[in-house]
């Protein structure tokens, strides 16, 4: 294994979340990370500081209020992700690069919002998914607030429209198309991946999402991949990315140079094949900080 990473520390938190989502067992995630021997494979990457931080409590679903049913268990949501914003934040201004391990996509709200306070500045922003996360609680059909992140990290100026590029899409509500057009967000849909290729998607999201060096944020939903070869997701759309295509985004963010940290989301060990879909994200964590096949 060859390794040319340039990070001195990382910072690794898990975030146990559920409730954004209706199926269970996403919250078994971090975990299932961790056993993919996520810290092995870091050590053998050279990285001299790995700190983890545990996981953050997230109230099971029995215990909390649902509340609106146009925003289910927002409040409780929003509670945790300020608590992620936290940790983040004191991640990257103590040096380090944050690996965030979910848990439903919800979290993203915590991260962006830690990554904004701490350089003074949204993050630029790649976002890989099957789906697009920018419902509002009105546009939303189901209320599961997984499926709205984005549109609140834009709400709250966490994520800047212009420097938001999203890859992978291939199942997108009417209302998401409306709001991805209001913000003016880019958005890769799989059939722009199909006509040009993923290495020139990859160079236009970084100059996008990148444009002047500034650090980016990629956020990784395991869906983004076709479910042949994560099947460990909760909402598995067929026709994803491919198993290469995944690993070469993550090697151009490395190449970049201004790769600041890591989502990595939506992985439910309930629904995977022998720990298949976590182990994959480990390999994809390891692309983006610097392993190569030569």
């Amino acid at each position: 294994m060859n390794v040319r990473t340039h990070v001195e520390r990382v910072d690794v938190v898990g975030v146990p979340m559920d409730l954004g989502a209706s199926r269970r067992g996403v919250d078994m995630g971090p975990s299932a990370v961790r056993y993919a021997r996520l810290h092995q494979q870091l050590h053998r990457l050279h990285i001299a500081q790995i700190v983890d931080h545990g996981n953050l409590p997230v109230p099971i679903r029995e215990s909390a209020d649902a509340a609106d049913e146009h925003a289910k268990f927002l409040d409780v949501i929003q509670d945790v992700c300020a608590r992620l914003a936290d940790v983040v934040e004191a991640s990257v201004r103590a040096g380090g690069l944050p690996i965030v391990l979910g848990g439903d996509h919800s979290i993203a709200m915590g991260t962006l919002a830690g990554l904004k306070r701490a350089r003074g500045a949204p993050a630029g922003l790649v976002w890989i998914d099957a789906h697009a996360d920018i419902n509002s609680p009105q546009t939303s059909h189901s209320g599961n607030v997984h499926g709205m992140p984005l549109w609140f990290a834009l709400e709250s100026g966490a994520a800047d429209p212009a420097r938001t590029v999203q890859i992978g899409l291939r199942d997108v509500d009417e209302g998401e198309k409306a709001m991805l057009r209001s913000w003016g967000v880019t958005a890769f849909s799989m059939s722009d991946v199909d006509k040009l290729g993923m290495v020139q998607v990859m160079e236009r999201a970084r100059a996008i999402a990148s444009p002047d060096g500034r650090p980016l944020h990629v956020s990784f939903d395991m869906d983004g991949i076709d479910p042949s070869e994560a099947p460990g997701t909760g909402t598995p759309v067929k026709g994803g990315l491919s198993y290469r295509e995944a690993h070469l985004v993550m090697e151009m963010l490395h190449d970049s140079g201004a790769l600041g940290s890591i989502e990595m989301v939506e992985i439910n060990p309930i629904l995977d094949n022998r720990n298949q879909t976590a182990a994959l994200a480990v390999g994809l964590i390891c692309s983006a900080l610097g392993k190569s096949i030569l």
